[in-house]
């Protein structure tokens, strides 16, 4: 019973430590009763339309028809459904932040038909009754507001992780999808397109889950499990990216005078367009993934200074890590791409068994995935030589040379264009097993390198520069 209690206790350790990384406020808010009917939520774009600064004058606007253009069905784990993946009443949605936003005069135009045939009922039952009264003349827009949604990109992002020892662990997987909205504002005397925007919004999916499958005692079996699945819903995201297209729509119209605030409020208004237009010039250079293209330069050359830690992995049982130093020096191709020649010095110790300082070179490919950005990935690939050292030079090769291949994964954050810091794993496969100078068993010698150390960059490769406007 007792090794029982501590399965139970580690499988609770587990469960509490994903509950603090994932969030788990989904978990403890798990419906247990139907639930009743409410008033719909709101958006993160909804107050900013609605503290808008008040219009001189309302624009009378007509909206005909504002569809989903993409035709895209619903996917499931089996395919696709008859379901459509974007809500189809998009129309109303849009009617509903123009008069959000008091900027506008929504009229009726989808369903146009069923008015006139309304009014025609009213005015045969107005003749019959009350002779000589007429009805008001319907209002005619300013502009007429065209556009929809003409993009719905499924998992344009996948990704998860996972960890299970000995049958106990978890795993997490999301998906990431983007919805696409433009709109645009056509005036109805002259048919001229005012202005047109173009808005996004990511709609996030995510699973968590955790399990235990393991035979405490005999014949006693511990099974547990448990998990939970978040998705955003595609209405919410439609919504606020149709909000967003109609505050655009206005902050648009106000700098290239197209309408105007009240006097009053002119000042706000200015501030509003100011940093509408900082946005913008953001996102010019911010990629679908919402990463910046050019957060920083990627340099031609960089030399790095460091320190290392090395384990051998030899025929004998006893290891230790020993610090040592080193020398790497990159020359890129493309930003992406270059050549690397790296030297280092350390020892190799088995305690009480083999004990031996070294000297290697090596040649890679580097790969950076981001080269533009402060933190990036790197990987290496290559091969190199490991030779013990002689009188004392600590880069001597002249000892006995032992050929290997090498590689090695890590990460580089870069302070500033000139400076950064590396950190790196990497591994290192003899050729042969005569390194600790015993040949025994049916694998060769290696050992696993870590190493940090300072970057300094020389040159450099542009990044793209957002367009500037007049």
């Amino acid at each position: 019973m007792k090794i029982y209690s501590y399965r139970i206790a580690g499988f609770l350790a587990i469960g509490a430590a994903m509950c603090l990384m994932q969030s788990c406020a989904p978990y403890f808010h798990q419906p247990t009763a139907p639930g009743k009917a409410r008033l719909g939520e709101e958006t993160a774009f909804t107050a900013d339309l609605r503290n808008l600064p008040p219009a001189r004058e309302k624009i009378v606007a007509a909206v005909y028809k504002f569809r989903d253009q993409t035709g895209q069905y619903k996917q499931s784990e089996t395919g696709t459904s008859f379901s459509t993946a974007i809500s189809q009443g998009t129309t109303n949605i849009l009617l509903k932040a123009l008069e959000e936003s008091n900027w506008f005069t929504p009229i009726e135009r989808e369903n146009v038909a069923n008015l006139l045939n309304e009014r025609k009922i009213v005015r045969s039952s107005v003749a019959q009754y009350k002779e000589g009264e007429n009805l008001p003349p319907l209002l005619f827009a300013g502009i007429i507001l065209e556009g929809g949604i003409i993009s719905y990109d499924a998992n344009i992002i996948t990704g998860g992780g996972g960890l299970r020892y000995f049958a106990a662990g978890g795993s997490t997987q999301y998906r990431q999808d983007r919805v696409t909205v433009y709109l645009r504002a056509v005036a109805t005397r002259s048919g001229k397109i005012l202005k047109t925007v173009y808005t996004s919004k990511t709609i996030l999916s995510q699973s968590i889950d955790g399990g235990l499958f393991r035979y405490v005692t005999f014949k006693r079996l511990l099974e547990a499990e448990t998990g939970f699945s978040t998705n955003e819903p595609a209405q919410m995201a439609v919504t606020e990216a149709i909000e967003k297209a109609v505050q655009s729509l206005i902050m648009e119209g106000v700098r290239d005078n197209l309408w105007a605030p009240a006097e009053k409020s002119a000042a706000q208004m200015k501030n509003l367009v100011t940093a509408y237009e900082q946005e913008k010039t953001q996102m010019s250079d911010v990629d679908v993934y919402g990463v910046k293209r050019s957060a920083i330069d990627a340099p031609f050359v960089t030399i790095q200074p460091q320190v290392t830690a090395t384990r051998l992995y030899s025929d004998f049982a006893r290891r230790s890590v020993q610090a040592g130093y080193g020398l790497a020096l990159d020359f890129h191709l493309t930003p992406k791409i270059g050549l690397q020649a790296a030297v280092g010095t350390g020892r190799f110790l088995n305690p009480d068994q083999f004990n031996q300082a070294y000297s290697s070179a090596d040649i890679n490919l580097l790969f950076k995935p981001l080269p533009f950005q402060r933190i990036t990935p790197v990987f290496v690939l290559g091969g190199g030589v490991v030779a013990s050292q002689l009188n004392g030079s600590p880069f001597s090769l002249a000892g006995r040379r032992f050929a290997k291949l090498n590689g090695g994964v890590g990460l580089q954050f870069m302070t500033s264009r000139a400076l950064g810091v590396r950190a790196m794993v990497d591994y290192n496969q003899l050729l042969n097993d005569q390194l600790d100078g015993r040949t025994a068993g049916q694998f060769n010698d290696y050992y696993l390198r870590g190493t940090l150390g300072l970057t300094f960059h020389l040159g450099r490769f542009n990044r793209t520069q957002p367009v500037k406007k007049p």
